[in-house]
């Protein structure tokens, strides 16, 4: 296997509301900063994740094409996922060995449509999308389930919230939101047991990654975050068929990459309860840090929130407070799918 790391991440100052921008001019900015910060202008492959539905237009990626010059034609990619399983991709073009570097970023605009509906399409589509569910009704399914068998309190997930959202104000690439008001007896629910808090908030961003394969790496930056393991796994699609108490993608995921013994765990968590689960199924215990960025209780903005938070793991390595790392990244109703990506400040320390 080529060693390959994490050489530059850059995200944008995310926001909860239209700013009238197109997709293009939130991705512009990202794309031109980490070109600056990286020096370089062309890489061997470029991947992106988007959402056509979320811009509702066809083939909408390819518009963001624009913000990497049209001319001469480069090697590129795209998944219709969060950006997470482009970098993804990446991985496993650099493993092939004919390139050295590779440009990866997603992006998303929830703001400008009604997210609840759209992600209602991505559902099974004779037998569960005709019923209108959503998401957060989903989740609150999935939450309700796992308060009863593990006897967790919504005061518990009120905790999580109000970490995540303490810590998302220190970030100043997320939203900051006020903590919790009240005890969770006196908010009213979004779905129960959800309350609006525990739900992540629509958010609109991008963010971009550049991966780098064995001595390039060491060119482009001082402390390079390298993949020491990585893996992606899926649950059955129907939920009924599935435990909605655990995750056994994350599970799975996690031990082909390696993640016992990481120092921080950027989780993409999009409900509070999720996390808890998450942190059973990896086997994070009370000395890891989850979340130190916010997490997507803090910001989420779709198909770049996962991409995130490998980016943020990444950091910590980059700025030398922690040398064993997890980003984590999710994708469909309840955690369908898992990815777990486990980065050290050495090669091969897995």
């Amino acid at each position: 296997m080529r060693d390959v790391a994490v050489v530059a991440f850059v995200q944008s100052h995310h926001t909860a509301e239209d700013q009238g921008l197109a997709e293009t001019e939130i991705v512009l900015p990202v794309i031109t900063e980490i070109k600056e910060r990286t020096g370089l202008s062309r890489f061997g492959f470029t991947c992106s994740g988007s959402c056509d539905y979320l811009q509702g237009a066809p083939f909408a990626f390819v518009s963001a094409l624009d913000t990497l010059g049209a001319w001469p034609p480069i090697s590129e990619s795209h998944v219709e996922m969060d950006g997470a399983w482009a970098l993804y991709e990446a991985w496993v073009k650099l493993q092939i060995g004919a390139i050295d570097t590779a440009l990866v970023y997603g992006f998303g605009k929830s703001s400008q449509g009604d997210l609840r509906a759209i992600m209602n399409q991505q559902l099974d589509p004779y037998t569960l999308a005709p019923l209108g569910v959503d998401q957060v009704s989903m989740a609150a399914m999935q939450a309700r389930a796992y308060m009863d068998k593990a006897g967790v309190k919504e005061d518990d997930l009120r905790a999580v919230a109000a970490r995540s959202r303490a810590a998302g104000r220190e970030n100043p690439f997320a939203l900051h939101l006020p903590d919790p008001e009240g005890s969770a007896e006196e908010q009213d629910y979004d779905v129960a047991p959800l309350h609006p808090y525990d739900v992540a908030p629509i958010t609109d961003g991008a963010a971009a990654i550049v991966l780098a394969a064995g001595d390039k790496a060491r060119e482009l930056c001082d402390r390079p975050a390298w993949i020491t393991g990585i893996d992606h796994r899926t649950e059955p699609h129907a939920l009924g068929v599935r435990d909605l108490t655990r995750s056994e993608a994350a599970r799975i995921a996690g031990e082909k990459a390696g993640a016992a013994g990481v120092e921080i765990a950027e989780l993409h968590a999009q409900f509070s309860h999720e996390e808890l689960i998450l942190r059973e199924a990896l086997g994070l215990g009370d000395g890891v840090a989850v979340n130190p960025s916010g997490g997507a209780l803090s910001a989420n903005p779709v198909m770049a929130a996962g991409l995130i938070r490998i980016g943020e793991a990444a950091s910590r390595i980059h700025d030398g407070t922690a040398s064993r790392t997890l980003g984590h990244a999710a994708s469909g109703p309840c955690l369908q799918q898992n990815l777990v990506c486990v980065m050290s400040g050495e090669k091969n320390n897995g």
